[in-house]
């Protein structure tokens, strides 16, 4: 504990860190204010209907990623996610499109046109769901004498023009941190949303343990280390990495004629090089059955409710295989092993025992296919967790932080944020917060 307040105390002695991380909490506190403006001409006093609506299931999921904004009609209702699948679009067709293949190539110029497109894109997305979220909030729960003036035109187009706002401040929000800040905004708004529902739930779970008399104390306990043990697995397949020995014949060092001879280095590869957008796409897709619920034939009616219950078993194990398979395919066009295969023979190095050029990319591409399968399966096991969780009287909302998208992004998030602060840390001779970096103490 002295440790950690000698660290919290280096980063206050850095000028740039400290302004960094409190233009960042500021932004996150804006953030979370705006979350809790309700839409005009609804009374958020009546909203306990969307609110229980949304206490578990797919609304649940949405309304966790938006901080409980989606249940408080709020004008951030529809959060940042709208920028989120914007970003997948457009990550997807840079596969097919050359025009985006070039931007891709072109650095940092082609990097701000492909931002345009996405925001353009963002606003597309939203001309589609914020009609979509406004004409839905009366199935949603909220009874028509909450709609103070009525559901006219006027209703309409101010609410889809807020919810649009919203949507682009939170992005701008989001940017401003990465730019100002520290950390990934659009990661860490998203991150802030997931934990401000956080305090709800667990004290739910733990109201519904001690006053039914549901295993009390020692199970909350119980839970708590369990869900600690669950925090330490997703860790691991965060950062767990495969090395591959790679050594350079002949390198010449930094203000030194001399040729350093055989240096030994290594390419990480990731178990889990996908990160979390497998269960992003499996997640979407797994909206699109749902929908059946509506249909009048009785067996597709039948299906539909089946998969409407993010916590059933059919929902479950189909979400689990389309995770295994969304790995693969995420994994393969976001790693271009021909690409790092044609870099590492121009830079002069070579793995030993593997001939430079395609060989060596046929080698990277089967390790990493090999060790995408454990990956995948273990990030398919951690979204299902909560609905094995629940099966034990977990209440849905606690269940959701057991595993599934919240908890990988939230991880994922903190230890990224943790990383940049660690390498300013490191950087002007102060012990790091991560164990592996704190070995870098001098004196000036």
């Amino acid at each position: 504990m002295k440790k950690f307040i000698s660290t919290l105390q280096d980063i206050w002695k850095i000028d740039e860190l400290r302004n960094k991380i409190i233009i960042t909490l500021s932004l996150m506190v804006v953030y979370r204010l705006a979350a809790h403006l309700p839409l005009p001409g609804i009374d958020p006093t009546q909203l306990s209907g969307i609110n229980d609506k949304t206490s578990g299931g797919l609304l649940g999921l949405l309304n966790a990623f938006t901080g409980g904004a989606f249940a408080n009609a709020s004008v951030m209702a529809l959060g940042i996610m709208p920028y989120i699948s914007a970003s997948i679009v457009v990550q997807l067709m840079g596969i097919a499109i050359p025009y985006l293949q070039k931007l891709q190539k072109e650095g940092e110029s082609g990097r701000k046109k492909i931002n345009q497109i996405t925001r353009w894109l963002t606003i597309g997305i939203l001309i589609i769901q914020a009609p979509a979220y406004i004409v839905s909030l009366p199935s949603l729960g909220i009874p028509e004498s909450a709609f103070l003036l009525g559901r006219g035109p006027l209703f309409y187009f101010s609410s889809i023009l807020l919810l649009t706002t919203g949507t682009v401040f939170a992005m701008w929000l989001g940017e401003k941190i990465t730019d100002k800040g520290i950390g990934n905004g659009i990661s860490l708004l998203i991150m802030i949303g997931i934990i401000a529902r956080f305090p709800a739930s667990f004290m739910q779970e733990a109201t519904s343990r001690v006053t039914q008399s549901n295993g009390g104390l020692l199970m909350i306990l119980i839970e708590v280390i369990i869900w600690l043990l669950v925090i330490l697995a997703s860790v691991l397949l965060v950062t767990a990495v495969r090395k591959i020995q790679v050594q350079y014949a002949r390198r010449t060092a930094a203000g030194n004629i001399k040729d350093v001879a055989g240096a030994r280095q290594y390419i990480p590869l990731k178990l889990n090089s996908s990160g979390v957008m497998p269960i992003i796409f499996a997640q979407a897709l797994m909206f699109v059955p749902g929908l059946l619920a509506n249909s009048e034939n009785n067996t597709l009616k039948s299906i539909g409710i089946s998969f409407t219950d993010m916590f059933g078993f059919w929902y479950n194990v189909v979400f689990a295989i389309l995770i295994i398979i969304f790995s693969y395919f995420y994994t393969a066009i976001t790693i271009p092993t021909n690409k790092m295969a044609d870099d590492l023979k121009r830079g002069g190095g070579f793995v030993p025992g593997i001939r430079p050029g395609k060989d060596t990319a046929e080698y990277l591409d089967g390790i990493l296919s090999k060790i995408t399968l454990p990956g995948s399966i273990f990030l398919a096991l951690l979204a299902v967790l909560p609905a094995i969780i629940t099966k034990f009287g977990v209440q849905p909302g606690w269940a959701l932080f057991y595993g599934g998208t919240s908890l990988l992004i939230m991880v994922g998030v903190a230890i990224d944020t943790l990383q940049q602060i660690n390498s300013y840390l490191l950087n002007r001779h102060y012990d790091g917060l991560m164990k592996t970096g704190a070995k870098r103490k001098t004196t000036v």
